[in-house]
């Protein structure tokens, strides 16, 4: 399971126009589902997805987490994550995981960040997103579970 975070200020996703997910401070978590992930794959990125610290604390160090701050989070899938990039010039998808599993551990992967009280807002799975963000620092970490 791969998941881009990125410290905002702020952040929305608009389908057709619409804004149907948006915070305020927290990270923006861009997911992207492979072949192997499962129930345990998203409990161990949400863990550190959640407690990760990238937020600063009084002495201007990246010491607080997500659940120190009381931060918001921004989940979007991203299945161009699970691209291999490492040959040619077009990335190959054989290593994500198909719809129907992708779209299955996303949804479980909200349901768990809402059970563990995180404030979460969503993209829409499958659809063609336009998201925009203000990148706070810019501070962006690629989490590999």
């Amino acid at each position: 399971m791969q998941g881009l975070i990125q410290r905002v200020k702020q952040a929305k996703v608009e389908v057709a126009g619409e804004v149907v997910g948006e915070i305020s401070q927290g990270i923006l978590l861009l997911l992207g589902v492979e072949k192997q992930d499962t129930e345990q794959s998203a409990q161990k990125l949400l863990h550190k997805v959640s407690n990760y610290r990238i937020f600063t604390d009084e002495q201007g160090k990246m010491n607080l987490s997500l659940n120190d701050i009381k931060g918001e989070l921004l989940v979007v899938s991203q299945f161009t994550l699970a691209a291999d990039t490492k040959k040619g010039m077009r990335p190959s998808f054989s290593s994500a995981g198909t719809p129907e599993q992708a779209n299955t551990l996303y949804e479980y992967f909200i349901a768990e960040a809402k059970k563990a009280g995180l404030t979460v807002a969503t993209g829409q799975f499958g659809a063609d997103m336009q998201v925009s963000l203000c990148n706070d620092g810019p501070v962006t970490f690629n989490l590999s579970i």
